[in-house]
């Protein structure tokens, strides 16, 4: 007697923890043993703090994954893996690239206290929120939290300037930047209203046509409403806070999510028109926005590369990529330490120069995997609310990650923004943590088969035995 195949095909009712252990253990020995190598080549000796960080952090991954076990069985047995996996390796690379400094320790211990406030923040969201449907009863407080945290910065009394952004809010002692957390609120705000005007928004007004032949579908003008306030939203933060990186990866995720609600290309295709001329008005108008185009377009010219704020940063990452070519320096061996913010913004220059393209293209498909797991929830997940939010929350990682390497790489111009759980900084790393809470919550709910299923599961075990 087979029990009634009630779960999705793409991800089965079953639980998988143990699958999951054995890969989170494999996951904190490439971390541990990433920090061994880089001890023993700056050293020569194993780090005298490798029991107690490894001891730590392997612990707060051993509690997680317990937990789990309780209070969210059915939840993806991959994606709680390649996060410990990416955040292990940032804390060996955050403690190798600090050695040079005074404190010798104090940039590992700081992260790995953010790691485990991000993790507890993570058991909070499992916890707490049962059902993430929920969040799609309150659109506009969410939208409000979002806006209040960009404008943050802006304040007088609280916002900071920094090398020319201004990004950060002093709280105390510390420093917090809280776009990584208003992009949250912002997916769960899109994730309701794209619910909500889901029909409005497919519907179109009239074909474009090239003779014959339809080239999209063109949307009713009243309903460009909430194209327009995303562009707003998207240009003011260009212009205020001089944070390219947040502007474009805003909106990008905000043209993505239309897209999956609707399935209108004319969206995405109108979206990206208005955005590159808002963004060359931009250029026109302001300074920093020329500098950082000079930069990207014109980065070995000596007057750029030795001005002030000029290409230097940019031109020795990409030296430094060159000289780790396809199997790099080896850990330790390397000198990205000399690249100013190697531990945040130029990390994967760092893992670049001492992996090489072989380790770049390790960590890189990790990471696009933790993706593809988030975009198999939203498959998976029987909500359109859900569905939306974990393809959101996908988004968000995808396009952060393209828009560092991309920087670094001189794809596209430099914006200064962290990669997800790799690069030091409490805000990106406690965010990061607090997206993937959201996705284990959501798969777990989409692979959990329904309770008659449940019942009928255990009739056919006491049948069978």
């Amino acid at each position: 007697m087979n029990a009634p195949n009630t779960g999705s095909a793409t991800l089965p009712p079953v639980k998988r923890r143990n699958a999951e252990f054995v890969m989170l253990l494999l996951a904190l020995a490439i971390a541990l043993g990433s920090f061994a190598a880089s001890g023993l080549a700056l050293n020569e000796s194993i780090p005298p703090g490798l029991f107690g960080y490894g001891l730590t952090f392997g612990g707060l991954a051993l509690a997680t994954h317990v937990t789990l076990r309780f209070i969210a069985p059915y939840a993806d047995p991959l994606i709680l893996p390649c996060a410990i996996f990416l955040n292990g390796l940032g804390l060996s690379m955050v403690w190798r690239l600090n050695q040079g400094d005074e404190g010798d320790h104090a940039g590992v211990g700081t992260q790995l206290i953010w790691a485990a406030i991000g993790m507890v923040l993570c058991l909070a969201i499992l916890f707490f929120i049962k059902e993430p449907r929920v969040l799609q009863r309150y659109p506009y407080i969410t939208l409000l939290v979002a806006v209040v945290l960009l404008a943050s910065p802006m304040t007088p009394v609280l916002g900071q300037e920094i090398l020319g952004a201004r990004r950060w809010i002093a709280l105390g002692p510390f420093q917090l930047q809280p776009s990584e957390f208003a992009k949250i609120a912002l997916v769960i705000f899109l994730s309701g209203y794209l619910v909500m005007k889901r029909d409005v928004l497919s519907l179109a007004s009239k074909d474009l046509k090239v003779g014959r032949f339809k080239v999209l579908d063109l949307p009713r003008m009243r309903d460009m409403a909430p194209m327009v306030v995303a562009w707003c939203l998207a240009i003011l933060i260009l212009v205020v806070t001089k944070d390219l990186g947040t502007s474009l990866l805003m909106f990008g995720t905000f043209l993505a999510m239309i897209y999956v609600a609707t399935q209108r290309s004319s969206w995405v295709i109108i979206g990206l028109t208005m955005f590159m001329a808002g963004a060359t008005v931009a250029w026109a108008i302001f300074t920093h926005v020329q500098q950082r185009v000079t930069i990207w377009l014109n980065p070995f010219d000596d007057e750029i590369y030795n001005s002030v704020g000029g290409s230097y940063q940019l031109v020795q990452g990409l030296f430094a990529l060159a000289e780790g070519g396809v199997l790099g320096t080896g850990l330790g061996q390397g000198q990205p330490d000399t690249i100013f913010a190697a531990d945040s913004d130029f990390i994967m220059v760092s893992f670049g120069e001492e992996l090489g393209l072989t380790g770049i293209m390790a960590i890189v498909v990790v990471i696009f995997l933790l993706c593809e797991r988030g975009l198999r929830v939203a498959m998976a997940s029987r909500e359109m609310f859900v569905k939306m939010m974990a393809a959101g929350i996908s988004f968000v990682i995808a396009f952060q990650v393209f828009i560092t390497m991309g920087g670094v790489t001189r794809v596209i111009p430099l914006t200064g923004m962290t990669t997800p759980f790799l690069s030091a900084g409490g805000s990106s790393l406690m965010a990061s943590w607090i997206m993937l809470g959201l996705l284990l919550r959501m798969s777990d709910n989409a692979r959990r088969p329904a309770p008659q299923a449940i019942q009928d599961e255990g009739t056919t075990q006491v049948i069978s035995r």
